[in-house]
Formats: C-alpha cells, sequence, structure tokens
C-alpha cells in the first residue's frame, strides 16, 4: 500500500465537472492498493493516518493531529501509485491490486478512518478525477505498507 499524504488548506475532486468531494483544512491523501495488501495492513494504514501529527502547534512544530485542528480528509483512489518504472518509459502497473478487491479494501480504509471520528469524503473509484488543492506548507508526506509494516 502506498499513500501520499499531503495537508491541505482546502481540496476538492470533480467528476464530469461537478464536485463529488470537498473538504477545508485537513489531508488529501492519494491511496494506492497493491497485490498482497491486507485488511490488516489497511486498518494500520488507517490507524497511522488518523494520528500522523504534522499541523503546528503554537511553538510551530508539527504535533498535532487531525483531530486536534478538528481536520477532514478527502480520499483518492489512484492505482498508478503502483507504477513500476525500471525497465523502459511506460510505466508498468503490473503490481496494482484488481479494480475489485482494491474496491472493497479502499473502502474499508475510508471507513477505518470515519471510525476514528474523522470526515472522509471521496471521489468516485475508477473514474477520471479531476483534484484541486491547496497544498499547505507544502507538506507531504509517503506512508509505505507491506506485510503489516511501515516502510
Amino acid at each position: 500500500m502506498k499513500l501520499v499524504i499531503q495537508k491541505v488548506k482546502e481540496a476538492r475532486v470533480e467528476v464530469e465537472e461537478k464536485i463529488v468531494g470537498q473538504i477545508d483544512h485537513g489531508f488529501m491523501i492519494l491511496v494506492g492498493i497493491e497485490d498482497g495488501d491486507t485488511e490488516a495492513d489497511i486498518i494500520k494504514a488507517a490507524d497511522k493516518v488518523s494520528k500522523l501529527r504534522i499541523f503546528e502547534d503554537e511553538e510551530g512544530k508539527m504535533n498535532r493531529d487531525i483531530h486536534d485542528v478538528s481536520g477532514s480528509i478527502l480520499s483518492i483512489s489512484q492505482f498508478t501509485l503502483s507504477a513500476n518504472m525500471r525497465k523502459g518509459n511506460r510505466p508498468s502497473f503490473i503490481s496494482a491490486m484488481n479494480a475489485q478487491e482494491a474496491d472493497v479494501l479502499y473502502n474499508l480504509f475510508n471507513e477505518s478512518l470515519r471510525s476514528s471520528d474523522i470526515r472522509v469524503e471521496t471521489g468516485i473509484f475508477q473514474t477520471h478525477m479531476n483534484v484541486i488543492l491547496n497544498n499547505d506548507g507544502p507538506v507531504s508526506v509517503i506512508m509505505l505498507l507491506k506485510d503489516g509494516k511501515v516502510l
């Protein structure tokens, strides 16, 4: 599993020129689910995200989590995070989980975040989406999770 977590002042996702998900401050997360990812991996990733401290405290240190700032999450499924660029110039997506299984785990990820009392908005799985965001900082972190371990 690969996550690109961006701290945002605001973010929205559009499908066919209609807003389908929108948040004010919080995280915009690109979610890449790969072959071999398990429910346990997904739940662990959601727990880690819910406790990620990249919001500033009174002293300007990244010491607050999304709950502390009453933030929300815009979660976007993105199989292209599984791109393999080792050979040639055209990426291979062979390690991306098949869509049907990935959709189940993507929904589990979002529901796990919601069960932590976080408001979660999403795009529409397997559609062409336009994601518009105002990156705050900018602060972006990448989380890799494999076999139950954060790498």
